[in-house]
């Protein structure tokens, strides 16, 4: 039996800062030519987590050059009117990139607005002409974090081609894209969902493991082959039973699992910020694709 190992924690704020950097002469390029960098977000009211992350999504743009203009609506916005303003964003010129922030408010189909935005502004890559342009291989604007998953086994320089890869959770958004991705990374994958039976016996055999099920403390650390490496992509919310306080939890018992895989990255500090930096890198990619 292999020995245990101590895995090393990925720092997503560390890797976030470095995506940043390597994209700030690309901003100031463009700016050169007269082609600002800038990105629209649209927000209904009593949104308050998304009040948050979009003054956040501020401060980091106006750090790096980018425009951020913030489109409130009420509250009681219909459908027909938030159409409308992605409509004029999709037609104005100066616009490059398109994001509506979640939740939206009772009566307004998420999948109907995210459709709706341009394929090529929709820097979320939650638009289903991008998200099927993954399977094909097309350049495209990929969903933000499932290129972040894909950005942080990269940078453990772990080889993927013919490496085997368990994609635990098979959301539109997440685990079906790191799918695809890791499938053209050549990788042998294979993609879990709630009806798979015996999911240890998969993960056990795993190079790679890849939790976005939404489930608090899904993968444990006798689920992992030593050496993994192990990525969470979980968001739970648990109430803390020593304080009774909330806090931020991923799918995957990092305690446990830090002592079997070679990888594995944190929630929170994880995938979170690097996902929030392939948005930045989607944004400048559409910025140099325009015309």
């Amino acid at each position: 039996m292999s020995e245990a190992v101590t895995a090393n924690i990925l720092d997503g704020r560390e890797l976030a800062e470095e995506v940043r950097r390597g994209l700030a002469g690309r901003i100031a390029a463009l700016a050169d030519e007269g082609r600002p960098v800038r990105l629209d977000a649209v927000i209904s009211g009593g949104n308050d987590a998304g009040s948050v992350y979009a003054a956040s999504q501020a401060r980091t743009c106006g750090q790096m050059g980018i425009e951020y203009r913030l489109h409130e609506l009420p509250e009681d916005v219909t459908q027909q009117q938030l159409l409308n303003v992605v409509a004029d964003l999709n037609d104005a010129k100066d616009v490059h990139a398109i994001m509506v922030h979640m939740p939206l408010p009772d009566g307004i189909d998420p999948d109907v607005v995210q459709s709706f935005i341009h394929p090529d502004k929709d820097v979320e890559g939650v638009n289903p002409a991008n998200i099927g342009n993954v399977i094909y291989g097309r350049r495209s604007l990929l969903p933000c974090t499932a290129l972040a998953v894909m950005t942080m086994i990269e940078s453990t320089g772990v080889p993927i081609k013919g490496r085997m890869a368990v994609c635990v959770g098979a959301s539109r958004i997440v685990g079906r894209p790191v799918a695809v991705l890791l499938m053209q990374a050549e990788a042998t994958v294979v993609s879990t969902n709630v009806h798979t039976p015996d999911l240890a016996s998969m993960t056990r055999q795993a190079d790679i493991v890849v939790s976005a099920a939404g489930v608090p403390s899904l993968v444990t650390g006798d689920m992992i082959r030593p050496g993994a490496v192990v990525i969470d992509v979980g968001i739970n919310r648990i109430k803390d039973p020593s304080t009774g306080k909330a806090r931020t939890v991923g799918d995957v018992d990092l305690d446990t699992v830090s002592r079997v895989a070679a990888w594995a990255s944190p929630v929170p500090g994880g995938v979170g910020p690097v996902t929030v930096a392939m948005l930045l890198r989607n944004t400048v990619e559409a910025a140099e694709r325009s015309v």
